[in-house]
């Protein structure tokens, strides 16, 4: 398992630095204003159709169904579900093409009237990236099936490149059409990588089948997986909203914390797609012995990252982003975002426990009321706190998300969650009361490495995760 996700993990850290870079490039270019805020509010559909394929939306559903079939039936699976859902992807581009000036007043109400009509004309175009991240995300399934992870996981590398390019050599000269068109060359860049290995393995694209059961199977277990994602990204879309009626600039403040997150986050995911694969036809006890592992795993990679995240806020964003004020709300917004990190860590492991077992709707449910939760402090905590109300407010919605999960999939008594959160919440209070304040960003940075470094050590030598999993 470690193995995997650790080759897993270089490929997508790779997208995700690219995605990082992106985001950099971006403010370098634009500054963080009325412009960028404008195309950040029209990326959001693309980029969350992206990044929920990337988290496993449609494997979580459809790489079971594929190993239920032997060798000589899964050509036909894909023969009969590849048109179908590709041409849906099409209508769906189709549809944003033409919802486009609406649907950035619902994903932008804090933007101007120029704004809105940028954000409207950016989102037409990246509308057309959708029928390339559903063919990509298909296309998957037959790797993972064998177990080949790493290609794959090239997706977020493959298209982020365009755009960094584009942003690197045009710079203060990027236009935002020409920027969309960078991420729809990205979109198709990603399917193109995987034909060269599916073709060795013996698939043709003329061979098309007409059967609908094969799409009425998937769509049986992809309901309650679209709603669980539908719900989380209403969250994403909540917070921008929020952060639109704080003024100008916060939506680029979140999403840039956002983006920061995501670097420690893509080896979770590389480990939940991995694990997934190991869990998908195993035994019970086999699952829970592997869940174990898993979890362990996640706690030694994401609390080592949160420690060093919350010591190094000011630093990171005094050295990369040097043109905003100091003492202002990034940093906080930092260390807010990465708690929700370390305490969601497991999260989508539970759920990928029960996807495992064809279960799809448990995990629904325990994911809606976590997320109803969420939004209700995201509309009470920022009046109150400002903008360090909308990582409270996740916070709050992981934790209760987790609670729930094991309380459904009874295993509040069967995993040391008590004694791992206590442990966690120690060390993280430790990481805020000595490292966060410490002067000179250097100093800041040299501190918060090493002590993450060590906590990183001292769970590897408690937990070893490279003994094989015992159930």
């Amino acid at each position: 398992m470690l193995g995997a996700a650790s080759w897993l993990t270089l490929a997508s850290l790779l997208g995700l630095g690219l995605g990082f870079a992106r985001e950099w490039l971006l403010v370098g270019a634009w500054g963080a204003g009325g412009q960028s805020d404008a195309f950040l509010v029209a990326l959001f559909l693309p980029e969350a159709v992206r990044i929920s394929l990337a988290g496993g939306l449609l494997s979580a559903a459809a790489l079971p169904l594929y190993l239920e079939r032997d060798e000589q039936q899964r050509p036909g699976w894909l023969a009969a579900v590849l048109p179908q859902l590709t041409g849906l992807a099409l209508l769906a581009s189709l549809a944003l093409l033409l919802l486009a000036p609406w649907l950035v007043h619902v994903l932008g109400p804090g933007l101007s009237a120029q704004g809105s009509l940028l954000a409207g004309d950016s989102l037409r175009l990246l509308a057309w990236c959708l029928p390339g991240l559903v063919l990509h995300a298909l296309l998957c399934i037959p790797l993972q099936a064998r177990e080949r992870f790493v290609l794959a996981g090239t997706g977020s590398l493959l298209f982020n490149l365009p755009p960094v390019l584009f942003l690197a050599t045009q710079g203060n000269h990027s236009s935002p059409s020409g920027l969309a068109l960078a991420f729809i060359g990205g979109s198709l860049l990603m399917p193109a990588a995987l034909l060269p290995s599916l073709w060795q393995q013996g698939w043709r694209p003329w061979h098309l089948s007409r059967s609908t059961r094969e799409l009425r199977q998937l769509a049986n277990r992809l309901g309650p997986l679209l709603a669980s994602n539908a719900a989380s990204q209403g969250l994403a879309l909540l917070e921008r909203l929020v952060a639109s009626l704080l003024g100008e600039g916060v939506v680029t403040w979140v999403n840039f914390a956002r983006k920061l997150m995501n670097l420690p986050l893509v080896t979770l995911m590389s480990l939940n797609q991995v694990l997934l694969g190991l869990m998908s036809g195993r035994a019970d006890h086999e699952r829970l012995g592997l869940l174990r592992r898993g979890l362990d795993t996640a706690n030694l990679l994401a609390l080592p990252a949160g420690i060093g995240l919350i010591g190094a806020a000011p630093a990171l964003v005094a050295l990369l982003l040097p043109q905003q004020p100091a003492g202002g709300p990034l940093p906080l917004l930092l260390a807010g975002f990465s708690l929700s990190l370390v305490f969601g860590c497991g999260n989508a492991m539970l759920a990928r426990y029960a996807y495992a077992a064809g279960d799809t709707r448990q995990p629904l449910y325990c994911e809606l009321l976590g997320s109803t939760l969420n939004a209700l402090l995201l509309a009470a905590l920022p009046p109150l706190f400002g903008l360090l109300g909308i990582p409270l407010a996740a916070l709050a919605g992981v934790i209760a998300t987790g609670l729930l999960l094991m309380r459904r999939l009874d295993l509040l008594g069967r995993l040391p969650w008590v004694r791992q959160w206590s442990i966690d919440c120690v060390l993280l209070v430790l990481a805020g009361g000595l490292l966060f304040p410490l002067p000179g960003p250097w100093l800041q940075l040299l501190s918060s490495s090493l002590a993450g470094a060590t906590v990183l050590l001292a769970l590897a030598l408690w937990y070893r995760p490279w003994r094989a999993a015992r159930p």
